[in-house]
């Protein structure tokens, strides 16, 4: 078997262990040993394929951005298309249903995992950002096809709408907010721009 493709399985073994670890029990329950023994190796393989820990987590935040450009790109692509508010909801529902909460909590938790993220990640929270850049991509596609107003303040949007899901989203101890909430927020925030 090529190196590339060994080392490329192991990666994703640990990032799907890391991930599930996250999302079950939180940021801090991630240690290397808890995610050698989720992904069923030994310790020294996360060694042998990263620097360090943190070396590892900054690589598993980066791949799971990684993982949003088809949904990004899916979205602006949705652009003329149904509406802009169900598009929204649907796509929020979507981005905070996946390991982006988790994520976000993984990065403000760890000092050393955000200062190796800044040489990758100059500003902002990675997927945080990610997903604001994907939402005023969005925007701006329906606002060229003359579905939102021609004035809206995409740049206040978007972030706007990213940071509404994620306190909606951010409460690990309670369910997601339903579909409808979620809907309604968006409402809220574009009443003044969608035609």
């Amino acid at each position: 078997m090529p190196t590339g493709t060994a080392i490329r399985a192991v990666r994703e073994q640990l990032f799907a262990a890391a991930e599930r670890i996250l999302l079950r029990a939180g940021p801090s329950a991630l240690t290397s040993r808890a995610v050698t023994t989720e992904a069923g190796c030994a310790k020294g393989v996360l060694h042998r394929h990263f620097e360090d820990f943190d070396a590892f987590l900054a690589a598993f935040v980066l791949d799971r951005v990684g993982r949003m450009d088809a949904q990004a790109a899916a979205l602006r692509e949705s652009a003329g298309s149904g509406a802009v508010v169900d598009r929204l909801a649907d796509a929020l529902t979507a981005l905070f249903g996946s390991v982006a909460v988790a994520v976000v909590a993984l990065v403000t938790y760890r000092d050393e995992l955000r200062a190796r993220l800044r040489h990758d990640w100059p500003a902002g929270v990675p997927v945080l950002t990610e997903a604001v850049d994907m939402i005023a991509a969005y925007l701006t596609a329906e606002r060229d096809l003359g579905r939102i107003a021609a004035d809206a303040d995409i740049d206040t949007l978007a972030p706007t709408l990213i940071g509404t899901a994620h306190l909606l989203h951010a409460d690990r101890g309670s369910a997601p907010p339903d579909a409808a909430a979620l809907r309604r927020m968006v409402a809220t925030v574009l009443a003044n721009v969608v035609s």
